[in-house]
């Protein structure tokens, strides 16, 4: 008897500790839901304060309500925002500058990167790219191809154009040498002449002094002078004519060198001249005026085909 109220007292306290459990367990769901509910207003708030700075920091822009508008509106807008990245990237594309040669090297890559954007819109069911566009986008792209294949290869120049440069340095070089050489030569055979010359007419003017000292002490004696002068002075003469003849010769031959050294030095330097102006220009990015023209023509393509799109959708 005693082992059965023990049994059914067990049994009630089991059945009020189930109730206590019961009621705790109720407790912590109540209050699970209670944190649960504060913490999603929680976030609810700070992404309303996310949102509102970055509306006020211009990082985001407001996005426009839909709710009321119509699909083919929803579609116009659409169509508008894909051409704004387009052109975009068309613009950044346009901008880039190639900072070093051989700047053909970054044409092939730069092309690719015009194709993929001229062919954004191919597999956008929502815009429908017309036969205008293809057109335009297969003339602009074959433009640009040509244009830079035409600079490619006048790229290439660039070490030919170098070496006939240096060829020319050289030249100018050795005809420095070659006139300083002529001009050290003539000088030795021009002083030589002269010297001999000179010493010619010097002699013929000892022989006249003499001469002419010889007769006035004949004149003293009152003997016969001697008619030896007249000879004399004739060699004299024709002595420093040779003189004057071989000066003016000698002048003029040093002209001629002078102005056919002056004459292949001009020649040389304005080739040189040349050639480094056609070095300059191979070693510049060139090809930017032809790849921003391709660039804007397209982004008037793209303009185009958005206003046929729009059209349609009126």
């Amino acid at each position: 008897m005693s082992s059965l109220k023990s049994t059914v007292d067990k049994l009630k306290n089991l059945e009020a500790e189930k109730i206590n459990l019961l009621a705790e367990v109720e407790e912590l769901k109540r209050m699970a839901e209670a944190k649960s509910n504060a913490l999603a207003d929680e976030i609810d708030s700070l992404r309303e304060e996310i949102s509102s700075l970055k509306t006020l920091m211009g990082a985001e822009k407001p996005q426009p309500q839909l709710s009321n508008v119509s699909l083919k509106e929803k579609n116009l807008i659409y169509i508008k925002e894909r051409a704004e990245k387009n052109l975009n990237a068309s613009k950044q594309l346009g901008n880039q500058v190639f900072s070093a040669s051989p700047f053909s090297e970054n044409y092939d890559n730069w092309l690719v990167s015009l194709r993929q954007i001229a062919s954004d819109f191919d597999s956008d069911s929502l815009i429908k790219v017309d036969e205008q566009f293809v057109k335009d986008r297969a003339q602009i792209l074959t433009e640009v191809e040509g244009t830079l294949s035409k600079k490619k290869v006048e790229e290439s120049d660039i070490s030919a154009v170098a070496k006939v440069l240096a060829e020319n340095n050289h030249l100018l070089v050795e005809t420095d040498k070659e006139y300083a050489e002529k001009a050290r030569e003539l000088s030795v055979k021009k002083d030589s002449e002269l010297l001999r010359l000179s010493d010619r007419v010097r002699q013929f003017e000892r022989q006249v002094k003499i001469q002419e000292e010889e007769n006035s002490k004949r004149k003293i004696l009152k003997k016969k002078a001697d008619d030896k002068i007249p000879q004399i002075l004739q060699d004299l003469k024709s002595a420093k004519s040779d003189l004057e003849i071989a000066q003016r010769n000698f002048s003029a031959e040093q002209n001629k060198l002078d102005e056919d050294y002056e004459k292949k030095k001009q020649a040389t330097i304005g080739q040189m001249e040349g050639l480094r102006k056609e070095l300059e220009k191979l070693e510049t990015d060139t090809s930017i005026e032809a790849r921003q023209a391709a660039c804007n023509a397209l982004s008037d393509a793209v303009n185009g085909l958005v206003q046929r799109n729009a059209s349609m959708l009126e």
